[in-house]
């Protein structure tokens, strides 16, 4: 005979944690016994595939490393003074521009809350199911510059190339040597159709090619950075100062 016991058994057994603990639900509460199998079954599978992204999305998030835990796009301060177009941080929030392998450059002075906006964007991409990493620019040149010295350097790359977002922040802060240029490009060509960026920078755009000198480099670079970007410059005072009144 056919019990509740055996078939929570097998759940358990199939690691359907959701599923299982739908069926308690549902042997507890009279609503269901109005459903029809079909119902019933639907609202099983509904639920272990729901817990499934929901701990999907939590293995993201604890992946991409985000420097600010609450950043998201519905905190967003669409004030008048920071030029926001709020038609085009929607259109991103579909991430259409992942699927087509597309980049954000955000640009802004200190404390417009280009991080903020960056996060915001990897976050949201997270909920839709794509895995995203956040580095400090210099975090990341480190990280790379460990590997080629303890020769994991191809790992290294490896493990990058599986995020299908990246949020570089704060590019153009400090100068860069020619290794850390040619780091950086390697990384860039890797993803030209494998991936997307999301980049900040104090630097306007026009600027990232004589911050970069190496010609040969820069060229390539902003072919495939700036041609198939989309752009956001933020304008108005700092937003610390702002909330902090």
């Amino acid at each position: 005979m056919v019990t509740l016991e055996t078939i929570t058994q097998q759940a358990t057994s199939l690691n359907l944690s959701g599923f299982k603990e739908t069926l308690t639900l549902q042997s507890q509460n009279a609503k269901y016994s109005s459903q029809s199998f079909e119902e019933r079954l639907f609202h099983l599978f509904e639920a272990e595939i729901n817990q499934r992204q929901d701990k999907r999305i939590k293995r993201f998030l604890n992946a991409a490393k985000l420097k600010d835990k609450l950043a998201s796009l519905d905190q967003i301060k669409y004030l008048p003074k920071r030029k926001i177009d709020k038609s085009v941080v929607s259109s991103l929030s579909s991430c259409d521009y992942i699927n087509n392998n597309q980049n954000v450059l955000i640009t802004g002075a200190t404390g417009t809350g280009k991080s903020f906006l960056a996060q915001s964007l990897a976050r949201q991409a997270i909920s839709l199911g794509y895995p995203a990493k956040y580095y400090r620019i210099a975090t990341l040149l480190e990280e790379i510059k460990t590997s080629r010295l303890d020769g994991s350097y191809t790992k290294t790359l490896a493990k990058i190339s599986k995020f299908k977002l990246l949020i570089l922040d704060d590019f153009g802060v400090n100068p860069l040597t020619s290794d850390e240029i040619n780091n950086i490009f390697e990384i860039i060509e890797d993803r030209m159709f494998n991936g997307s960026f999301i980049i900040t920078a104090q630097l306007p755009i026009n600027d990232w090619y004589s911050y970069l000198g190496n010609e040969t480099i820069a060229d390539a670079m902003m072919d495939r950075l700036v041609h198939s970007s989309h752009k956001i410059e933020l304008k108005g005072p700092s937003m610390r100062e702002i909330l902090a009144k």
